[in-house]
C-alpha cells in the first residue's frame, strides 16, 4: 500500500518536497496465530520495543533493559488495538500507541526523538548477477523490493524504489547508477518528491559465494562510500538500518538537554491573510521541537512567531527545514545572499 501511494503521489506532483509526515510511527504491526490474550500481550509488549527503535531511530533501543521493563505495564501506554485477517487466512496484530506518552518514556529512556516529518529516500539500487547488470524494481526483483519497503517501515523511514519506467528511464540507467552520477539520479528523483537519494551497487566477490554492496548518498558532501558483506537479504537490511541511523543522527534531538524549555523569535514573511498564519501556526506546532508557537506580532510585511522549543536553534533550524511550508528568507535586494545558522527569518510557501 506505501509503495503505491508513493507511485501515485509521483505522478499528480511534479515538484518536490522537503519530507513527508510519517503517518504510522506510533504503531506496529505483528502477525500473530490466534487472538488469545496471552498471545496479545506478547505481541504489544514487542510492538511497544518496534516503536521505541521507529520513533527514537535507535537501532538498539529495543535491548533497554528500563524499556523492557516498561512493557510489563503495556495498558499504560497503548491507544488502542485491532485485528486485521487477510485473505490469505493470515492474522495480523495491529497496536497503536499514545504519542505524547511514548515520547515520555523516550526522554525517560534518555533516547533521541525523531519526529514525524522525515525525508523522502529513493534507492536505486543495481545488482550485477551472473555478469548481467539490472536495477531493482517490483519487476525485476520483487522480494528484494518487498525486503526495502518492509525493514524502511520498520524503522520509520519513508523510502521510494523508482518505478524504472520510460520516464525514469530517459534520465537513468545502470551506469549512472552504478557510478553514482549524481546530477541525473537526483533529476529523476524529484519526480517521487525525494528529497535524498542514494545508489547501490551489489555484486559477489570473485570466486565466492558472499555478496558485497557499495551505497553512498548522491550529495557531493556525502560521497563517501559505504560496503557492507553478506548474503543478499542481509546486506540489504543492513543498508537500510545505517541508512535510518545517519539520518536519525542528522535530525533526531535531545529531549533531555538543558535548553529544554527554550524560546526563539521566528519571523515569517510572505502570508496573505488570516487562513495563513493560522495554518503557518498549526504547522509550526506539528514540528517535533516545537512545544509552543504564539503569535506576538502581525505587521503587513511579516508575522512574528515566539517558539518554545526542545533542543538548540539549530535543531529548530533543521525541523524547519524538513517542512517544505517554510523556506530561508532571501532579501530580493541584497547583492549576496548571506545565511546566518542562527537567523530564523522565513518565507511563507504554504501547501
Amino acid at each position: 500500500m506505501y509503495r503505491l501511494l508513493i507511485s501515485a503521489i509521483s505522478f499528480i506532483f511534479c515538484f518536490s518536497v522537503s519530507a513527508v509526515e510519517v503517518t504510522d510511527l506510533y504503531q506496529d504491526i505483528l502477525k500473530v496465530y490466534d487472538k488469545s490474550r496471552d498471545t496479545r500481550l506478547a505481541a504489544s509488549r514487542k510492538a511497544l520495543l518496534n516503536v521505541l527503535v521507529k520513533v527514537s531511530g535507535d537501532e538498539s533501543a529495543d535491548q533497554n533493559k528500563l524499556a523492557q521493563q516498561r512493557t510489563k505495564n503495556i495498558s499504560d501506554y497503548m491507544l488502542k488495538f485491532e485485528y486485521d485477517e487477510k485473505a490469505n487466512g493470515q492474522l495480523h496484530l495491529v497496536v497503536k500507541f499514545e504519542a505524547r506518552k511514548i515520547n515520555e518514556l523516550i526522554k525517560e529512556l534518555n533516547l533521541p526523538l525523531w519526529g514525524v516529518q522525515r525525508p523522502l529516500v529513493a534507492i536505486w539500487l543495481g545488482i550485477e548477477d551472473n555478469w548481467r547488470r539490472e536495477l531493482v524494481t517490483q519487476e525485476s526483483y520483487p522480494q528484494l523490493e518487498q525486503l526495502i519497503y518492509d525493514k524502511a517501515g520498520r524503522r520509520g523511514l519513508p523510502v521510494v524504489v523508482p518505478l524504472l519506467d520510460l520516464q525514469d528511464r530517459r534520465l537513468v540507467g545502470i551506469p549512472e547508477v552504478w557510478g553514482n552520477f549524481s546530477e541525473p539520479v537526483e533529476e529523476a528523483s524529484r519526480r517521487y518528491s525525494a528529497e535524498r537519494s542514494i545508489t547501490a551497487r551489489m555484486y559477489q566477490a570473485p570466486d565466492s559465494e558472499t555478496w558485497i554492496l557499495d551505497w553512498r548518498f548522491t550529495n557531493d558532501d556525502l560521497f563517501d562510500s559505504n560496503r557492507l558483506e553478506g548474503d543478499k537479504q542481509q546486506i540489504v537490511g543492513q543498508m537500510i538500518d545505517s541508512l535510518a541511523l545517519g539520518l536519525a543522527n542528522e535530525y533526531a534531538i535531545d529531549p533531555n538537554a538543558y535548553y529544554e524549555q527554550a524560546a526563539a523569535t521566528l519571523t515569517l514573511k510572505g502570508t496573505q491573510s488570516f487562513v495563513d498564519i493560522e495554518l503557518a501556526k498549526r504547522r509550526l506546532q506539528s514540528l517535533s521541537v516545537v512545544t509552543q508557537a504564539t503569535i506576538m506580532r502581525k505587521t503587513p510585511e511579516f508575522v512574528e512567531f515566539k517558539l518554545n522549543h526542545t533542543g538548540s536553534v539549530g535543531d529548530l533550524k533543521k525541523g524547519l527545514g524538513l517542512d517544505s511550508a517554510f523556506r530561508d528568507y532571501v532579501d530580493p535586494r541584497a547583492f549576496y545572499h548571506v545565511v546566518d545558522k542562527n537567523s530564523l527569518e522565513y518565507q511563507w510557501v504554504g501547501e
